[in-house]
């Protein structure tokens, strides 16, 4: 034994002091019965029945294996010790690629608008002083596609609404700074959907702002968006500051449109919590961007009573606590004073001494313009007033639901 011990390396040698004694005669003792090498073996000794040179080489390299192989798996799991700060330097590094790709991703976007504007320009030059027809039109897009097999959008159709896109915006300006800005099929839709310029200006504006996608973008054309932006009824300019007023007012709107719920007429206020919360990501985009959900019928300890609060959010933008209280009937007077009364408890009990004072919302099934501005006129917390609105189809029978048209089929059919 002896002799296989003087035949290790420097390296088996500094493991076998590392790992203790013990574990190196556990270790030896098992190779050398799972070799049959010797008959018995102990922690304490080892027989000395004689061993074939064969059997002391082959027990040699065995030990030599096994030994090495938990050393380095030791070294494996060594964690190598970092810089202090390698963590938010890597955290920096991500972000900065992530923003250079943003970056890149933009870029392209805005000459490929350009690119499409260009063209559609040129081909409305074409049209007015040479006469082109849409057969030369039909015959460039296949000129195009040959030229550049690998490089879609220069279909007929699409060419058509480069055309479309030119005569909406004769003015490079407004690509350069807004619709430039968006997505090409996001241009496409607005020029599909949205007949007024005005009315395309907001949606690109309010597309960039939000971040809207595509089906957001569409949903929100379908519901008139930019009717109900603002809308609310508020004392916000009387009871927040110059600089908040305008925000916290365009980020109220009036009415809420709940379409996604079907809800019978006869319907409870607690059910209608529970259907908003249950689809809370479309609640969420209807509510609009800076919302955050907290959570439903939050209690507020007030001397010796809770007082639970339907819905409540946080806006990310305000700064502040945004108190929903949902009402199943008109708007009354009175909803004002509770309103205010939850506006004091949340600010008591929740608000953190960075946060904006805030902000009640309450939803009612109808309101009257003069009440609401009477029943604000002295209250000292910022209120907004709203009406929701759900689908009439979902008080019907459920056998006669699907005989009537959507709202959106209607809207389509007064488009055309």
């Amino acid at each position: 034994m002896q002799q296989v011990l003087q035949n290790w390396s420097a390296e088996i040698r500094e493991a076998f002091m590392v790992r203790g004694f013990a574990t190196f005669v556990d270790l030896r003792m098992r190779v050398f019965q799972s070799r049959g090498y010797l008959g018995c073996m102990s922690t304490n000794m080892i027989t000395k029945r004689p061993v074939k040179k064969t059997a002391k080489k082959s027990a040699t390299r065995s030990v030599k294996q096994v030994v090495t192989k938990a050393v380095k798996k030791r070294r494996s799991t060594t964690v190598a010790v970092l810089p202090k700060n390698y963590t938010a330097v890597l955290e920096a590094v991500k972000a900065r690629i992530r923003a250079a790709q943003l970056k890149a991703v933009l870029a392209v976007n805005h000459e490929l608008v350009s690119l499409y504007w260009h063209i559609g320009k040129d081909i409305i030059e074409r049209q007015d002083k040479e006469g082109w027809g849409s057969k030369v039109v039909e015959r460039l897009a296949k000129d195009l596609y040959r030229e550049f097999p690998g490089m879609g959008g220069f279909s007929r159709s699409n060419l058509l609404y480069m055309r479309a896109f030119a005569e909406a915006y004769p003015k490079v300006s407004i690509v350069q700074q807004l619709v430039g800005q968006i997505p090409w099929g996001h241009n496409v839709l607005l020029l599909s959907k949205v007949k007024k310029p005005e009315q395309r200006l907001w949606y690109a504006q309010a597309t960039i702002a939000n971040g809207w996608s595509r089906a957001v973008l569409d949903a929100q054309i379908a519901t008139h968006a930019h009717r109900r932006q603002g809308k609310a009824i508020t004392n916000f300019k009387r009871t927040l500051p110059a600089e908040r007023s305008d925000l916290a007012q365009q980020t109220l709107k009036d009415p809420y449109n709940f379409e996604f719920l079907a809800l019978a007429e006869n319907i409870r206020e607690r059910d209608l919590e529970k259907a908003l919360v249950d689809h809370i990501q479309k609640v969420l985009l209807e509510m609009g961007t800076g919302f955050a959900f907290v959570g439903r019928q939050v209690p507020l300890k007030v001397g010796r009573k809770l007082y639970p609060v339907d819905l409540l959010f946080y806006h990310l933008k305000l700064r502040c606590f945004i108190v929903v209280d949902l009402k199943m009937e008109a708007f009354e007077p009175e909803h004002a004073g509770k309103m205010n009364f939850y506006l004091t408890a949340v600010d008591e009990k929740l608000r953190h001494p960075d946060d904006k004072p805030s902000i009640g919302l309450l939803l009612c099934k109808d309101n009257d313009k003069l009440v609401v501005e009477y029943a604000l006129r002295d209250v000292g917390k910022p209120i907004g007033v709203a009406e929701w609105r759900t689908r009439l189809v979902a008080t019907l029978p459920k056998n006669l639901r699907n005989a009537l048209p959507s709202v959106t089929d209607i809207e389509r059919e007064l488009s055309e």
